[in-house]
């Protein structure tokens, strides 16, 4: 009896089994075709997504960047900047360079005319002469002088004669070891004898401590005019003749005075000559 009853309920549910089992398949088969057509629509899904989204972010994405390319721009003008300012100060240490060498051939050049002048005037062979450079003007004893860079260990002695390339500068009155000083010829100490070129009439010239020295003790029938060139006579011994010495610029209630060659002022050499002479004028110590 036990076993009418087992097979009594199992006789419903075999059927129900088998259903199960149909749907389930079909179940699958319908899936795995939904999954075949989701598998090819999904490209297209995803990109349309992927477009969207980039759409949606793009704006914030502009914002945030200009930023981040301000900043970029700014790192790269600071930069530049920094780079400007070591070309600038590299250009200013070359511009300082040049211009310590510009000064330094200029001072070459203008060394170079002055000795250039200096080779213009030929004395005697018989001579010799030392070269020195002005180292300082006025001063001393005398009104009218310069101090010149050598002294009687290079061979200078008083009474020698001092000469650029254009004539006479004056002659030396205190010598020192190291340094002289030349009484110019415009100083009130200083008397030279000369003559004028034309009229061959001699006198003496005499500094007044300007820059104008004056003739004196002309003769009374001497005629000198303007224009006319004045050189050393000779006379005492203490100059050779020859030397220039400079022109006559006024002639004028009795007064002549003389324009010399050289510009005092502008001097940076003489020439040191000693002519091998034995006279000697004695330098009077008048006022300045």
């Amino acid at each position: 009896m036990f076993k009418s009853r087992v097979g009594s309920v199992s006789r419903p549910t075999s059927p129900f089994k088998v259903l199960v089992q149909r749907f389930t398949f079909l179940a699958l088969v319908v899936a795995a075709l939904g999954l075949m057509v989701m598998n090819r629509a999904d490209v297209h899904f995803v990109k349309q997504a992927r477009v969207a989204a980039v759409d949606a972010v793009a704006p914030i994405l502009d914002v945030l960047s200009s930023p981040a390319a301000a900043v970029f721009q700014m790192v790269d003008r600071v930069q530049g900047l920094v780079a400007l300012d070591r070309e600038n100060t590299l250009l200013k240490q070359e511009n300082d360079h040049l211009k310590r060498w510009r000064s330094v051939a200029l001072q070459l050049e203008t060394e170079n005319q002055e000795l250039k002048k200096m080779l213009n005037f030929m004395p005697s062979s018989a001579m010799s002469f030392i070269s020195a450079r002005v180292i300082s003007d006025s001063g001393g004893a005398f009104a009218r002088s310069m101090l010149i860079n050598s002294g009687s260990r290079d061979g200078i002695r008083e009474g020698q004669i001092a000469i650029t390339g254009d004539g006479l500068v004056g002659r030396i009155g205190e010598v020192g070891k190291q340094s002289s000083r030349i009484l110019l010829l415009t100083d009130i100490n200083s008397h030279i004898p000369v003559v004028s070129e034309n009229s061959q009439s001699g006198a003496i010239l005499v500094g007044g401590n300007s820059d104008r020295p004056q003739l004196v003790h002309l003769p009374s029938n001497a005629r000198v005019s303007v224009g006319e060139r004045i050189v050393t006579s000779g006379h005492g011994g203490a100059f050779p003749p020859g030397l220039p010495v400079g022109k006559v610029i006024s002639v004028a209630e009795g007064e002549i005075h003389i324009q010399p060659f050289v510009d005092m002022v502008r001097i940076e050499y003489v020439r040191v000559v000693e002519f091998g002479l034995d006279g000697f004028l004695p330098i009077a110590q008048g006022s300045g």
